[in-house]
């Protein structure tokens, strides 16, 4: 942000800062976000499931950061794989993984 919005209704801008990170993502299923110098916010249903949420993203960020040490030129995952290992696990057409249980 810049030094006007931190020095007036920080708060409130922040919160401006992640509705804008989420125009076109949805919020249910990335359920955690990070603001810049700044903390992470997280998420969920609950308070358990919202640290549960917290402490993926903390492992996610580890990884992140010890493959940046390691190979300072590492590119993020293309598009194609992420979809592929995200849609197959997640949605109406998922294939992957444990069956759900029916409630």
């Amino acid at each position: 942000m810049p030094d006007h919005q931190i020095a007036s209704d920080y708060e409130l801008n922040t919160g401006h800062a992640i509705v804008r990170a989420f125009q076109k993502i949805d919020y249910a299923v990335i359920p955690a976000v990070l603001v810049a110098n700044h903390g992470p916010f997280c998420w969920g249903s609950d308070s358990g499931a919202a640290a549960h949420n917290a402490v993926i993203l903390e492992s996610v960020a580890r990884m992140a950061f010890f493959t940046r040490q390691l190979n300072e030129d590492a590119e993020p995952l293309g598009r194609g794989l992420h979809d592929k290992h995200y849609l197959r696990k997640h949605g109406t057409t998922a294939y992957y993984g444990q069956a759900k249980e029916s409630k």
